[in-house]
């Protein structure tokens, strides 16, 4: 768990639809700067559900923290209703980051694999560390519009190397699921964050090469602090808490 994490009611200064199931929020943030990885348990202050909802970080600026948050239930119906100027309850920086399994710039870029609402705790890498080198892939179930797939991905179209890019099911571009263009070989790691199947395709693309590979995973959360344990993942370790001990685990240890 963060050690910096604080609790505040923030202002919304952002509320973008960028697809029909994709918005973004920008909340003005006076805590302490999160880092690539990290999330947040976020509930609006006028709130009719009982949990927040726990949400990474896609962008840090100074005061102000940025989400990318998938439509699913009410919790982020709530979140996407807000208006500017409503403030909701923010908790963190919560969980590890993705700084602490890289290794050291320079040599070999690193792979960035996302899958749909997965590259926002990627984005974030992207500004955080200048030096590295990164090739940034992203997935999506269709062909996105260009201005939608400009904004969905950020700043990986100017910070990144090289942009890879398909959809499952579409017309233009590459079509077909966003693993099979990686070639593990090439790169000194590979972080995933995406669904379930294509973290496990990339683990096992990785483990072959014996290139190491970093996941960030989801689960359902409840406190985000590791006190209910209702976030448990089995690992070749024993039982952790995502929340508390992730989100972000070796690929060998959870795959």
């Amino acid at each position: 768990m963060s050690d910096t994490k604080q609790s505040a009611y923030c202002e919304l200064v952002i509320n973008n639809a960028i697809t029909k199931d994709i918005f973004q929020l920008d909340f003005v943030w006076p805590g302490a700067a999160p880092k690539a990885g990290q999330f947040f348990m976020v509930k609006p202050k006028q709130s009719a559900v009982f949990l927040a909802r726990p949400i990474s970080v896609a962008l840090w600026k100074p005061n102000t923290v940025k989400f990318l948050i998938a439509r699913r239930g009410t919790g982020t119906r709530e979140l996407e209703a807000m208006r500017l100027g409503e403030e909701a309850e923010l908790i963190g920086p919560l969980g590890n980051a993705w700084a602490d399994f890289l290794p050291k710039g320079g040599g070999k870029p690193i792979a960035l694999i996302g899958g749909g609402i997965g590259i926002a705790p990627l984005e974030a890498l992207l500004c955080e560390l200048p030096d590295y080198h990164f090739h940034f892939y992203a997935g999506f179930r269709k062909t996105l519009k260009m201005e939608e797939k400009a904004t969905l991905l950020g700043p990986a179209l100017l910070e990144a190397e090289q942009v890879i890019t398909s959809a499952e099911f579409g017309k233009e571009g590459r079509i077909g699921l966003i693993p099979d263009f990686l070639e593990p070989e090439q790169y000194a790691a590979v972080c995933a964050c995406g669904p379930e199947p294509m973290l496990k395709a990339v683990a096992a693309k990785c483990k072959n090469t014996a290139v190491p590979c970093f996941v960030s995973l989801e689960r359902r959360m409840a406190c985000g602090v590791g006190a209910c344990l209702g976030c448990t993942v089995q690992t070749s370790g024993g039982n952790r808490r995502c929340c508390a001990d992730g989100p972000i685990f070796r690929a060998n240890e959870v795959y």
